[in-house]
């Protein structure tokens, strides 16, 4: 008889970007290792994006509960849509850019909904899930987060009913790098840490994407912590094309504090120094990208080489990964995202083209690119040695020769990570 795990989060398809990836993936292969998911969403929500072509990969057979959830942005957007559209992506401007109306409503946000917009599906979830989870003598429930108010469903229902809790953390609480542009007070803050805290210590088991998280929360929880990445899964692709072009291609949202100027320069110094790669070269950018960083790319001159294509379906972003000649995953430059690992880097690694990250020193991405042999990664001070990568890319891709060849991949299949899974179910 298989065992049966409740799964308490708040994206599913049709949700677009990568927050629903992980646990679409893991409730795809669970049943391969006996255990039967079960999942909980909300039956309204609002999700920044949208990728219909997801809703193929939920299994018919699937047991899915849906509440109702109120959450606040509707009534953000009769301030200004725009402003609480692109809040609810997680595209915030720098300080020094941000309107008066951007300012009250990331107040707002940050000191009376804690720990996020969502808090109001706390109480009516844990209400109908009690009967639930005991009508149906359910063992083992997982709150995934952000938004991490999830956790605080799972927080109540071990209190109440002390079933085994798994809280999996896909971004850190506190230390996530949007955090210091949200306003708080000093007791908000407090606030953040004692709920923090709480989950972290009532939780039977902890699970993080990153290793630099779990050293964090080791030092305020002695319950067991266990890595498990996000991953990739075998898509196959055919009837493509590689890009004509000497193409780098960024696949996803590019936040304002992403934005390494010492590519643009380096792109941008290229192109007036080497004829030969201002006729080859082409900026493609295939998601969401902040007007801070669109408008540091004008300041490079660097406009007329940008395909800015916009937000795509999973599977469409598959295709550009696989036809671009170069992959780039920039990361802001904080010792905040170190503990960052984009899912996009392991469908990147399985796309067989070389990357080239940007981020902070000694982060996570640059051990996982290192071990795997998939690419090279760069602080955002190293002007020379990414300018001398790019031409040694640039004479490959002239000579037909650009190409990587990746090792150790498997254990970061979707279905190896679910096995890990399996074993702490």
């Amino acid at each position: 008889m298989r065992k049966k795990a409740l799964i308490i989060t708040y994206y599913w398809p049709p949700a677009g970007g990568p927050g629903v990836q992980r646990w679409l993936k893991f409730v795809k292969y669970l049943p391969d290792f006996d255990i039967e998911p079960i999942i909980y969403i909300p039956e309204n929500p609002n999700y920044p994006l949208i990728d219909d072509s997801l809703k193929s990969e939920v299994s018919d057979k699937l047991t899915i509960l849906k509440q109702p959830i109120n959450e606040p942005y509707k009534l953000a957007g009769l301030f200004s849509k725009k402003t609480s559209k692109t809040i609810s992506k997680g595209i915030i401007s720098e300080n020094t850019t941000q309107s008066f109306i951007e300012k009250v409503l990331l107040f707002v946000r940050g000191n009376f909904f804690i720990p996020d917009a969502r808090k109001g599906w706390v109480k009516p979830s844990v209400a109908f899930l009690l009967e639930y989870i005991s009508k149906e003598n359910i063992g083992t429930i997982i709150t995934t987060g952000p938004p991490h108010s999830l956790h605080l469903i799972g927080l109540q229902l071990k209190e109440q009913l002390g079933v085994k809790w798994i809280a999996d953390f896909r971004d850190p609480w506190t230390t996530i790098g949007y955090h210091k542009q949200l306003r708080l007070t000093a007791s908000s803050k407090a606030k953040h840490k004692t709920l923090e805290k709480q989950v972290l210590t009532t939780a039977n088991q902890i699970i993080v994407t990153s290793f630099t998280t779990k050293k964090e929360f080791q030092q305020i929880t002695n319950q067991p912590i266990e890595v498990i990445t996000n991953g990739y899964d075998n898509e196959s692709v055919v009837g493509f094309e590689m890009d004509s072009k000497f193409t780098l291609a960024h696949i996803g949202s590019l936040l304002s504090k992403r934005n390494p100027e010492v590519l643009w320069r380096v792109l941008s110094d290229l192109i007036s120094e080497n004829i030969s790669f201002s006729k080859d070269f082409q900026l493609n950018f295939t998601g969401f990208v902040s007007d801070d960083v669109l408008h540091s790319i004008e300041k490079y001159d660097l406009g007329n080489y940008v395909n800015n294509i916009g937000y795509v379906s999973h599977k469409e972003a598959i295709v550009f990964q696989k036809k671009s000649q170069i992959l780039l995953l920039i990361e802001i430059d904080s010792d905040d995202t170190k503990c960052i690992i984009p899912g996009k880097l392991f469908e990147y690694m399985v796309s067989y083209r070389p990357i080239i990250a940007l981020g902070p020193k000694e982060s996570d991405v640059k051990k996982i690119i290192k071990e795997t042999n998939t690419g090279n990664y760069f602080n955002y001070g190293d002007y020379d040695l990414l300018k001398s990568t790019i031409l040694e890319h640039h004479k490959a891709y002239k000579n037909n020769s650009l190409q990587v060849h990746p090792i150790g991949l498997q254990k970061y299949s979707r279905k190896s990570l679910t096995e890990v899974l399996s074993k702490l179910l």
